[in-house]
């Protein structure tokens, strides 16, 4: 098992150091020429890297695609975890701390904007579009749950309420991303949150359901 170091490295720092590569070569073509430019000829040579090492990490194309999706809907979820810790402890102001953070994440680097934008070029792309969502809806309802207290919704109904909010804030997003609402980010920020909180206090808007 290779375990020496070398510059410095040890062989786990340097497997972690050559995934992140092909990972930010394959977001960077993706967001430069779309799906098509993804392939794994370009990508090791965007990332300096030969065959084996993206076999290293990856059977093909599409376990590369889903990570590079994985990655960064992780990488937001740390953010937008982080500004509610750092808000007010009452729900709006998480809840709008949450909003702002991952609307800042998406803009703060362009390619992730592109990914968003891209997210129905295709079948495999569609589907990573909604695992994220699932993930992010999932990391939701633990939020609002938590925030929520005894007042909580029931679990099927808090499922229901975030994927759908989910889903459509994306879409709202990718919107204004092209131009197509004619609004500044705080307000969008402000919108986004306002439909976060709807999820929130689902329990008060709807009768008891079964699960």
């Amino acid at each position: 098992m290779e375990s020496r170091s070398y510059g410095g490295e040890t062989a786990e720092q340097r497997r972690t150091r050559r995934r992140a590569a092909l990972v930010e070569a394959a977001l960077d073509l993706f967001a430069e020429g779309g799906l098509n430019q993804v392939t794994k000829r370009a990508v090791c040579a965007r990332a300096r890297l030969n065959d084996r090492y993206f076999y290293e990490h990856f059977a093909d194309r599409d376990a590369l695609l889903a990570a590079v999706a994985q990655d960064m809907t992780a990488q937001g979820l740390q953010v937008v975890v982080s500004a509610t810790l750092e808000a007010p402890r009452d729900i709006r102001s998480q809840v709008h701390a949450a909003a702002e953070a991952s609307l800042g994440f998406v803009i703060a680097d362009p390619r992730r904007g592109q990914m968003v934008l891209a997210a129905r070029a295709s079948p495999v792309v569609d589907e990573l579009r909604l695992a994220s969502i699932r993930m992010i809806a999932k990391a939701m309802v633990a939020m609002n749950r938590e925030l929520a207290g005894d007042a909580a919704p029931n679990e099927l109904d808090s499922d229901l309420a975030a994927f759908a909010i989910v889903s459509g804030v994306l879409e709202l997003v990718a919107a204004w991303l092209r131009g197509e609402f004619d609004t500044s980010r705080e307000h969008l920020t402000d919108v986004i949150a306002t439909m976060m909180l709807g999820a929130a206090k689902i329990s008060t808007a709807l009768p008891a359901s079964e699960q």
